[in-house]
């Protein structure tokens, strides 16, 4: 009788435990589970503007992890986290319920900053942008990105392969997610620190921006045809000059740039505005953009450059709605049949073909685009733009890769050579380049269509080999010699006939990488090889008649094996996804 006293209070006692376990797993679940469906309305809201629904869906979110929170860090349960074997599993969910509630809690303050004006606080109205929202908004990112990353550097450190099935793979998704959102609000702190002194807070700025032509294709994405100059103070934004490359001419002796990139792209790299962006290295074609403008401009500094291409206006234009060109009343030009006002759906067509069939006189047409850049920046600065549409067109171009920015002020270029918009070629991920670099002189690249294909091809000699294969396709049509303009097809006057398309490719490695071998068509094909810093490089010159299409492909390989390597490639009028293929592998390669 007194063993059996003492068993059915010690069975008791284990059933009231594991009884309320069970009530707080059920809190945990269902509030986790509440927080997941809300997080896609939270989204929405973000995605329309719409701040006062996504402040509200915050709250409901909030007080959802807090209550997972509670129940995950009862006192019961971690003590039950200290027990062997299993208690890992307990130790788990208290992490996870943590780091969601103190990751919700750090969005709040972010909401509030927002205030009742939302995101047109950010924007220029009458051509200035206030720079207090932006101030006290930036300490309040550091703060959340400090908060985001802890709680990631907590989940990370959780062993998954020690946790039941149920858990390990929420943990996995949960920490996916975070890392995500750590980067994120690490780039929007950073950004939000510098951009006051970027917007002439802390003195006068001005910024070359290189109006890029992706119908003679650079590796950036196109030669540098118009220059603008913009001026920034105290939040105010000026545009204060504007010229083109044509214009700057040649420079004599040409600017000193690296031997190897020399080496690669010819010492005309330095020595014409259009070829600053032979190179795929922004930092290079920047710094080198600047040197030319003040040579040419001595009462002009540069304290930055920013490039963009006709695909970014068009994304910007939507943002804008259409944009009247009243500018071109005074151009000493009939503009023909040219469009009087540009939307995102006709800018690209307009500006990289049907100017050159309406506009014979290239300095003309030089006038034409300077007008037009007026008066979209006109647009863009008056107050009227949509703020979420904005913010869409930037993430967009940016994702595509076709805008790019250099600061001349090292911790600025710190920040954004950090980001996708420094355009280096010094990654911290492995990364292959494929960039094109027109060869015709002229403007034909406008017709011309590209596919680029990562491929793995895994060797049983222990070799990790990576191909990239680059198809190109000239779509002018079959008497594009004669329906043409001379300025489109080069008219033969740098060696090819008119109509022919000549394209110069690239192919940069990461480093430790090996450049193989290359082939045209499936043929071995001599090729040119370089380094470029670290990168292996490898180039490729072809040239197409009308209707005619080729493969070039660069073979890798490597001793380690490594992630997928990004793959960047020089935009053009093509969509990303258009261009880009899926990645494949060999049948050598594990799954």
């Amino acid at each position: 009788m007194r063993v059996v006293l003492p068993l059915a209070a010690v069975g008791l006692l284990l059933l009231v435990v594991f009884g309320w376990l069970a009530i707080r797993a059920v809190q945990v679940k269902e509030n986790l589970e509440a927080t997941t469906q809300l997080v896609p309305a939270l989204e929405a809201a973000v995605t329309e503007g719409d701040i006062d629904a996504a402040a509200l869906k915050v709250d409901e979110i909030e007080a959802h992890t807090a209550e997972a929170r509670r129940a995950g860090t009862d006192p019961l349960w971690r003590a039950a986290g200290m027990l062997p074997w299993f208690g890992q599993n307990f130790a788990a969910v208290t992490d996870i319920t943590v780091a969601a509630d103190v990751v919700v809690s750090a969005a709040a303050p972010l909401m509030e900053s927002l205030g009742p004006g939302g995101l047109d606080a950010f924007l220029p109205k009458d051509g200035k942008v206030e720079l207090q929202p932006l101030e006290e908004l930036a300490p309040k990112l550091t703060r959340a990105s400090a908060t985001v990353s802890a709680a990631y550097e907590s989940l990370e450190q959780i062993d998954g392969d020690q946790l039941l099935p149920q858990l390990s793979e929420p943990l996995g998704q949960a920490t996916s997610a975070l890392e995500g959102f750590q980067g994120a609000l690490n780039g929007a702190a950073s950004a939000a620190g510098i951009l006051p002194a970027l917007l002439g807070g802390e003195g006068d700025r001005n910024y070359l921006v290189l109006v890029q032509n992706n119908a003679e294709v650079r590796a950036t994405g196109g030669i540098p045809g118009a220059l603008v100059v913009l001026k920034t103070s105290d939040g105010q934004i000026e545009f204060t000059d504007h010229s083109s490359a044509s214009a700057l001419g040649r420079f004599k002796p040409p600017f000193e740039v690296d031997e190897e990139q020399e080496r690669i792209y010819t010492t005309r790299l330095g020595g014409y505005m259009q070829n600053v962006n032979l190179t795929p290295d922004f930092p290079t074609a920047a710094s080198t953009a600047q040197a030319m403008w003040e040579k040419e401009n001595p009462q002009s500094e540069i304290d930055g450059v920013i490039a963009l291409d006709a695909v970014v206006l068009s994304h910007l234009l939507v943002a804008t709605g259409p944009v009247e060109l009243g500018s071109l009343d005074s151009l000493p030009v009939d503009t023909g049949k040219l469009p009087t006002t540009l939307t995102g759906a006709n800018v690209v067509q307009t500006l990289l073909s049907d100017v050159y069939r309406e506009i014979e006189e290239p300095q003309m047409q030089d006038a034409y685009f300077a007008a037009v850049a007026s008066d979209i920046f006109a647009a863009l600065t008056d107050g009227s733009t949509d703020p979420v549409k904005m913010i869409n067109a930037v993430k967009k171009s940016s994702d595509d890769q076709r805008l790019f920015a250099w600061s001349e002020h090292e911790d600025e270029q710190a920040v954004i050579g950090a980001s996708i918009l420094g355009g280096s070629i010094v990654t911290e991920e492995p990364t292959v380049g494929v960039y094109f670099n027109d060869g015709t002189g002229a403007k034909m690249d406008y017709y011309v269509g590209r596919e680029v294909q990562l491929i793995e091809r895994c060797q049983p000699d222990g070799y990790y080999r990576y191909a990239v294969q680059a198809t190109l396709t000239n779509k002018a049509p079959e008497d594009a010699a004669d329906s043409l303009p001379d300025y489109v097809t080069g008219g033969g006057h740098f060696g090819v006939s008119p109509g022919t398309v000549r394209t110069n490719v690239y192919a940069y490695g990461p480093s430790e990488w090996l450049l193989e071998s290359a082939s045209v068509d499936g043929e071995s094909a001599p090729f040119g090889s370089y380094r470029h810093g670290e990168s292996p490089v490898g180039g490729q010159t072809v040239s197409l008649s009308p209707g005619e299409s080729t493969t070039v492909e660069f073979e890798f390989s490597t001793l380690y094996e490594t992630d997928e390597p990004q793959l960047r490639v020089t935009p053009t009028i093509q969509t990303r996804s258009e261009m880009v293929l899926p990645a494949v592998s060999g049948p050598n390669c594990a799954s």
